[in-house]
Order: C-alpha cells, then structure tokens, then sequence
C-alpha cells in the first residue's frame, strides 16, 4: 500500500508581514517545504503591498504545487480600520490561492495553538518552538512564518477527522 503524500500551504496574513509555509506530509511523517514572510514596506502604499502578497503566494504556489491551503481566521479587532486592512491582505491571499484551484480553510488562532501547542492560549514562541520540533528544523522560524507553518500543520491534523469536524471552507 503507498503511502499518501500531501502538501499544504498554510497563511499567516498581515499587510507588512504575511507568514507563508508549506509543509509536506507522507503518512505522519511531516517536514517544511518551504517558509519565509512576504515583507512590505512600511511607506509602500496598501495597493502595493496587496499585489506583492497576491504575485508572492501565487509565486509560491506555482513553485510547490500544494494541494490545498490553510488561512488564520479574522479576529475581532478594536480598530475598525485595522480589521479592514487585514481583511484586505486576507483578501489577496485567498484570491491567490482561489485562482490556483485550491481549496482554501479557515482556521482560528485557538484551535491552530491547540493542534500545534496542546493549549489554546499557547503564546507566540511556544508555538514556534514547538514548529521547529515538529518539523525538525535546524533553526526556530520567525514569528509569521512560524504561525504560517502551525496553520498547515493544524490543516494537516484536520484532515483525518470526520467531514462535520472539519475546518470551514472558504
């Protein structure tokens, strides 16, 4: 019996730093593709750092063909125009992603810390500690891509479950 194989693209969106990862699992064996942030510049006008997150993840998946895709669910933010540039970047990315065919979940920040953590309430350099066991890598990722590698791994883990307890699909 073969082993399946399955790649998957996780999101981290931000308009100055979105975290992008792909991970590859054969069976339960998982490792990192590939990851990194998509870097904006502070000064760059929002049109521009849209169109860079939007060629970048369409780059990437161009180059690694995943299977599906994974994003962090909107929060709630105080900021009413923070929430809106947010969900723009979020917009490009699962545009992106939407135009290479690929079915895209969505994931809250609490059930990504839970699959990846063991605790929801899991603090950003726990999560990315436990990244760099999980996936045996050499050095502790930066914080996006980090969170971008533990929402792959969290699709991953979603993917034996029933189909009622799967992730919402976007």
């Amino acid at each position: 019996m073969a082993i399946e194989t399955v790649k998957i693209l996780g999101i981290d969106t931000s308009l100055r730093s979105t975290g992008v990862g792909i991970i590859e699992a054969r069976g339960s064996a998982l490792r990192a593709v590939a990851y990194g942030c998509i870097r904006n510049k502070p000064k760059d006008p929002h049109s521009v750092c849209l169109e860079n997150i939007f060629n970048s993840i369409s780059d990437l998946i161009e180059e690694h063909r995943p299977d599906c895709a994974a994003i962090e669910g909107a929060f709630f933010a105080k900021n009413a125009n923070t929430a809106m540039v947010l969900g723009q970047a979020r917009g490009a990315a699962i545009t992106a992603c939407a135009k290479k065919g690929l079915m895209i979940t969505e994931h809250s920040p609490r059930k990504v810390k839970q699959a990846v953590v063991g605790n929801g309430s899991a603090q950003k350099d726990q999560v990315a500690k436990m990244i760099q066991r999980l996936l045996g890598l050499t050095e502790q990722p930066q914080a996006d891509a980090a969170d971008a590698l533990a929402i792959a791994v969290c699709r991953f883990h979603q993917l034996s479950l029933p189909e009622a307890m799967q992730a919402k699909q976007i």
